[in-house]
């Protein structure tokens, strides 16, 4: 059996989704290191009005992706995307954490199909960059008042990290397909190729 011939479909809503969002994120981390706050009394610029107006879209788009996840059937559940509040989960998550690195030790393909770890680190994306979006808006909303400081304080803190998670994210996507993995396949549309078979586990 390949490496990925378990590994449940995903559905082109999701990738759709899943590729709309990281272009849009990219965009805004990009885009905020070239915009600068107006200052009282001068109207915006440009860029500022494109950044405050995609968020706002992002953060539709974001609950979109969280509805789709709730709704779909036959992939990553939203009890494995938010498995912080059940005890069998994150001993889940542990328990693949230890297999993952297992694998990466011994150079061996990394047994992602949809695991508990990987579902988790997806969830946690997507919690930050929902956050991050709702902390945005708001301050859109309610610039001028005494909420909009601590608001725009803790959406340049969660840019901070999304930045972060997101070089992390795509370096253990690129470890994951040097080892072996078929992982840009199953999330893009890309050519899925020749994964050699996957060695048994090792044992300690």
């Amino acid at each position: 059996m390949s490496h990925t011939a378990s590994h449940p479909p995903r559905s082109n809503l999701t990738k759709f989704l899943h590729l709309t969002l990281l272009l849009m994120v990219v965009h805004q981390l990009i885009g905020s290191n070239f915009i600068r706050m107006p200052i009282p009394g001068d109207a915006p610029k440009p860029l500022f009005v494109l950044h405050e107006y995609l968020g706002i879209a992002g953060l539709g788009l974001i609950g979109l992706f969280w509805l789709w996840v709730m709704i779909r059937r036959g992939e990553t559940r939203l009890g494995r995307l938010v498995p912080w509040f059940s005890g069998a989960a994150m001993r889940a998550v542990g328990s693949d954490l230890a297999t993952q690195l297992r694998q990466i030790i011994h150079l061996s393909p990394p047994d992602d199909e949809d695991g508990a770890l990987a579902s988790a680190v997806h969830g946690l994306g997507l919690l930050l960059m929902t956050v991050m979006a709702i902390t945005g808006t708001v301050y859109f909303f309610t610039l001028g008042t005494p909420v909009a400081h601590p608001l725009l304080i803790a959406h340049k803190l969660l840019a901070k990290l999304s930045w972060a998670y997101l070089i992390a994210h795509a370096g253990l996507a690129v470890i994951h397909h040097l080892l072996g993995s078929d992982i840009f396949a199953r999330m893009f549309w890309v050519r899925s190729r020749a994964v050699r078979p996957v060695p048994p586990s090792p044992t300690r």
